[in-house]
């Protein structure tokens, strides 16, 4: 009995709360009584319209190098990592000394590298 005693009396000042603010509202110039479902309505709306936009996955030149490095068996130099990759000897030369300073490369022999296990 107690219960439905307090929720009684906490649903009186439930309803004297929301006539408080209904007066503040029309004191500030705001006659409309805010509705719930437009306001559901409006943010479903906006989830469904400002979705981010899907970026396509852009491979890096590190990545490519090092895609090229692990699929050889023997090693690949940078003759070979220029013609399959397409880029200039300064720019492969580059990657190469990053990525052996990294630890993902390790070079077999003089100019020819392999990936690290």
């Amino acid at each position: 009995m107690t219960i439905t005693k307090d929720l009684q009396a906490i649903s009186k000042e439930l309803t004297k709360l929301v006539k408080q603010t209904e007066k503040l509202a029309t004191a500030l110039g705001k006659a409309e009584k805010p509705k719930a479902k437009s306001v559901m309505s409006k943010t479903k709306a906006r989830a469904v319209t400002k979705k981010a936009p899907v970026k396509a996955v852009e491979i890096t030149a590190t990545d490519q190098v090092l895609n090229v490095i692990n699929r050889s068996k023997k090693g690949v130099d940078t003759a070979g990592l220029m013609k399959k990759t397409g880029f200039d000897q300064k720019k492969v030369r580059n990657i190469l000394h990053r990525t052996y300073k990294q630890g993902k490369i390790t070079r077999v022999g003089k100019g020819i590298y392999v990936g690290a296990k």
